[in-house]
C-alpha cells in the first residue's frame, strides 16, 4: 500500500468502520508513525491534531479498536480501517461518533422487520399484517406455502415481474412466520 503522506501535510483522514456490521465509527488522521504503529500493534493508532502526539484509542477508555484491515482509496491519501469495537468509540460514551447504535442492519428488510413487529405488538384494524397474526401460526404457515408455489409456477413462466412480486410476497409472508413465536 503506498499512502500519499505528503499531500496534505503529513495527515490522511483514516474512516473506522465496524468490520462486522459495517457502522462508520468515527473518523481520525494517521500520520505515517500512527499508521506503521497500527499495523504493528493491531490496534488502530491516530495522530492526535489536539495533542499533537500518537494516539491509540483507548489507550485511556480501554475501549480499544482492534484492526481487522485497512484500504486505501483510489487517490492513495485516505484510509478505510476496519476494526472491531472493544466498546463505545467515542469519547462521550456513545457507540459511534454520529450517536448511532452500531448494529447490524438489512436495509429495507430490517425497516420491514420493524413495521411487521410493530403491527403485532399493536394490532390495528384493517391491517393485513395484524390480521395474519389474530389468525395464528397455521394461517401465516399456510400463505408462506401459497405464496412459495406461486414463485415456482411464476420461475416457470417468462415474466419476470410476476416472479419478482410473487418472491416479494413470499418473503413478506416469511418474515411474519419468522416473527410468530
Amino acid at each position: 500500500m503506498k499512502i500519499d503522506f505528503q499531500k496534505q501535510g503529513g495527515l490522511v483522514p483514516a474512516i473506522v468502520q465496524d468490520a462486522e456490521t459495517k457502522t462508520v465509527l468515527m473518523l481520525g488522521y494517521m500520520n505515517e508513525e500512527a499508521y506503521k504503529k497500527t499495523i504493528e500493534t493491531k490496534k488502530v493508532t491516530f495522530y492526535s491534531r489536539s495533542k499533537k502526539r500518537l494516539w491509540t484509542k483507548g489507550e485511556i477508555s480501554r475501549n480499544f479498536l482492534e484492526l481487522i484491515d485497512i484500504k486505501i482509496d483510489c487517490d492513495n491519501d485516505t484510509l478505510l480501517v476496519f476494526a472491531k469495537p472493544l466498546g463505545p468509540v467515542c469519547h462521550t460514551g456513545n457507540e459511534t461518533c454520529w450517536n448511532e447504535n452500531n448494529e447490524s442492519g438489512f436495509g429495507f428488510l430490517s425497516t420491514l422487520e420493524s413495521v411487521i413487529k410493530d403491527r403485532k405488538e399493536n394490532p390495528t384494524e384493517g391491517s393485513y399484517t395484524s390480521s395474519l397474526f389474530e389468525k395464528g401460526i397455521n394461517k401465516i404457515a399456510q400463505k408462506v406455502g401459497e405464496e412459495a408455489i406461486e414463485v415456482v409456477i411464476e420461475a416457470k413462466d417468462e415474466n419476470a415481474e410476476l416472479f419478482i412480486n410473487e418472491s416479494a410476497d413470499l418473503l413478506f409472508h416469511f418474515l411474519v412466520l419468522f416473527l410468530v413465536p
